[in-house]
């Protein structure tokens, strides 16, 4: 196809927003007024809808309104499935900036040249791909309203239906996910059953992707489907954009995603119907900045306020109180950092009970509540624990640190060190005390840990993503288990 080196033009204007610069203004003013108020802080990522303002502009102002508008970042990164054209990989537009009715969105066409001249199998520069598209478009009245800083946008439009190049995009964006930059991606989700299927799936599609798992939502696409839903053609019409997102992010337990706002086109009560309605969610990602692993410290009153955390809630397992929420206000950082944990019970000495997590997108001190609950009802190798034993228990916790993700074997320090090794689908994970029980060198540690914890071959751990984490150990008594 023959190239037209020149600004892309706006291809829907006065369709799906105002075509005149102070209307479209006021408009956009207007959905942040009404949009979900500012939840969350440091924001990677955001997943918004890009239909006509009129049945989503609300939902997608939630989502930009959660980034801080005085960042001043450096790439503003726009995924997007296309709607017109299949291609492998993705088309990145090189050919100028884009023209919007209140001026011109800059882009960085030096960087994005630059994508296709590294990865020419993955990336092309072909303009038609973008010519009529409108699922970036759409985003950038937003962007432009919200960020108060000059910036400049890579815009990606995904031609693949492949899971696989899905993967191999994202290894090459991932490296740029930092504060610095913003991803966004645009997507709606169900589109054409009637509103109360629409909310059922949507719910079960934006759940699967809080999960930061891509495997996850591969599943609840695949299971949607397999439901034969009248009329209902797509769960998710960026599913492969929303996917490259996840690869990106999948496995990095400083990653939280957060569903901001829904709504689908049933709502919109003039031209809206609720027979065959699309669906929109806007979703925030966000980085939690808890301190590393070589940081991390618990102080004895961080110990003693989860060891109480954790007997609260099993005791009220057998009272008339109700089971709530720990209060995080006031909680150190420590007790605010994302990152595994296990509650162990002993009775007299012997095992009653452990549940625990490596990863956790919640604070520690809600990992431990819940995890205490677990230890007391819900380990299948024993009974649950009943209110009569409650004296004769002893709760014992290990918290695992902030995984840290190391770039060289030469950073893990034996019996310091607990690893966590990660390829594709695969995983394993060792606890510090085991070089020191086992007596193991680095390579034997590594090794085990990548044949018969991953599953992946002795020598699996030098193509795979290895994290590192230290554990603290207390309990209520000290008695020796």
């Amino acid at each position: 196809m023959e190239k037209n080196h020149t600004d892309r033009k706006p291809a829907v204007a006065g369709q799906f927003y105002p075509s005149k610069a102070d209307l479209l203004e006021k408009e956009v003013m207007n959905y942040y007024k009404e949009a979900v108020v500012k939840k969350h802080d440091n924001v990677r990522a955001v997943i918004c809808p890009h239909a006509g303002y009129i049945f989503s502009g609300k939902t997608a102002a939630s989502g930009f309104n959660q980034i801080d508008e005085n960042t001043k970042y450096k790439l503003v990164f726009i995924l997007a499935s296309s709607h017109h054209y299949y291609f492998n990989g993705a088309s990145v537009y090189c050919d100028g900036n884009f023209l919007m009715p209140y001026g011109v969105e800059t882009v960085d066409t030096k960087f994005c040249k630059s994508l296709i001249e590294n990865q020419p199998d993955l990336f092309t520069d072909d303009p038609i791909v973008h010519t009529n598209e409108h699922s970036i478009e759409v985003q950038l009245p937003f962007l432009h309203y919200k960020l108060k800083n000059d910036y400049a946008i890579v815009p990606i439009i995904l031609g693949t239906s492949d899971s696989e190049t899905c993967s191999r995009l994202a290894e090459i964006l991932k490296p740029f996910m930092t504060k610095e930059n913003l991803f966004v991606i645009s997507t709606d989700f169900s589109h054409y059953p009637d509103y109360d299927n629409a909310t059922l799936i949507d719910a079960s599609t934006e759940k699967a992707i809080l999960e930061n798992n891509p495997q996850k939502l591969l599943d609840i696409l695949s299971e949607n489907k397999k439901k034969h839903i009248f009329n209902l053609q797509t769960s998710l019409c960026g599913w492969t954009s929303v996917l490259t997102l996840l690869y990106m992010t999948g496995n990095d337990s400083s990653i939280t995603y957060h569903g901001v706002d829904y709504r689908n086109s049933g709502d919109e009560k003039v031209y809206g119907n609720r027979h065959e309605v699309v669906g929109y969610w806007s979703i925030a990602v966000t980085e939690n900045n808890s301190l590393s692993n070589d940081e991390f410290y618990l102080t004895e009153e961080d110990k003693t306020s989860l060891l109480r955390e954790a007997r609260s809630s099993i005791e009220k397992l057998f009272t008339n109180k109700k089971v709530t929420q720990p209060d995080l206000s006031g909680c150190s950082d420590a007790l605010n950092a994302h990152c595994g944990a296990f509650v162990t019970l002993y009775k007299r000495k012997k095992l009653r009970g452990c549940i625990g997590m490596i990863l956790s997108n919640e604070p520690l001190l809600k990992t431990v509540h819940e995890m205490a609950i677990s230890a007391a009802k819900r380990d299948y190798r024993f009974s649950p624990v009943t209110a009569e034993e409650l004296n004769e228990i002893d709760i014992e916790i290990s918290v695992l640190s902030p995984l840290k993700k190391i770039k060289d074997i030469s950073e893990i320090e034996l019996g310091k060190h607990g690893i966590y090794i990660v390829k594709g689908y695969s995983s394993g994970v060792f606890l510090p005390q085991v070089a020191e029980e086992t007596g193991w060198d680095l390579e034997n540690y590594l090794g085990h840990c990548a044949r018969d914890k991953a599953g992946i071959g002795w020598d699996g751990w030098k193509e795979a993503i290895i994290y590192t984490f230290t554990a603290t150990v207390f309990g209520e008594k000290k008695t020796t288990h």
